[in-house]
């Protein structure tokens, strides 16, 4: 009860502190006796209307500019190598035996480097080919944009396996295209994204194999020794780590 009524107490004083805050706070605003109206003094919030295309066309520039920016995360994670590299050091984790070392956010670390380090022939490409150009004004917008995205096209076709084009070209509607180069980049990209998927879970499951033949020899032989008590993974983790040590990574 009594806590109940100090808690009371102090929301009493919290609100009166407010009020007063805020009473003080409308006293100090004037008022505009034009229209009634009450103005904050020195904020004002001006929108100007457009008076010709252009300045519509800018706006609309600045906005599809923004919403590309904040897809950009998206694009580097579904359109590079991050994800076929994320979740082979993922399932080695586990292969290890390893729950939280190392943690997750280091292992998006070493993945975001390596993608860097593998995707930078391609960076290099469309900076060479297209954002140069560009600032040169060597070339339009429309120009730069065909060119800066080629590179990574022709990357991601060169990492996709015919069988996911053929379904999302199927699924999209599309007729077969005589050459890979002419597939539209709306089916490029999801066919990129399942081919990396499919890649990576083979590629695990490589990585995994070995650590699960050492798990069940190192079970079979304590059981053979009958030790029944002893937790098998206490003995298979610094076999596993060896191994991995030996096999340099």
């Amino acid at each position: 009860m009594r806590s109940n009524a100090h808690n009371r107490i102090k929301r009493l004083a919290i609100m009166a502190i407010v009020l007063m805050f805020a009473g003080r706070l409308m006293a100090a605003i004037p008022a505009d006796n034009s229209n009634g109206s009450v103005v904050p003094a020195g904020i004002q919030v001006k929108f100007d209307t457009a008076t010709s295309p252009q300045e519509v066309s800018q706006s609309l520039k600045i906005f599809l500019l923004m919403t590309a920016l904040s897809l950009a995360p998206s694009a580097l994670v579904m359109m590079t190598s991050f994800t076929r590299i994320l979740i082979v050091l993922g399932i080695m984790r586990q292969a290890l035996g390893l729950q939280n070392v190392p943690p997750g956010q280091i292992l998006a670390g070493m993945a975001l480097f390596l993608t860097m380090f593998t995707m930078a022939p391609v960076w290099e490409k469309i900076n060479q080919d297209a954002i140069q150009p560009y600032m040169a004004e060597e070339i339009s917008q429309q120009e730069a944009w065909d060119k800066g995205l080629s590179p990574l096209k022709a990357f991601m076709l060169k990492q996709t396996g015919d069988s996911e084009l053929n379904l999302f070209m199927e699924i999209s509607g599309n007729k077969a295209a005589a050459n890979r180069d002419d597939i539209p980049l709306v089916v490029v990209i999801p066919a990129f994204m399942a081919s990396e998927l499919k890649t990576a879970l083979q590629m695990a499951f490589l990585v995994y194999l070995p650590f699960l033949i050492v798990d069940l020899v190192v079970a079979s032989s304590l059981m053979a020794l009958g030790m029944m008590m002893l937790p098998p993974m206490m003995v298979s983790l610094p076999v596993k780590l060896l191994l991995f040590v030996l096999a340099d990574g």
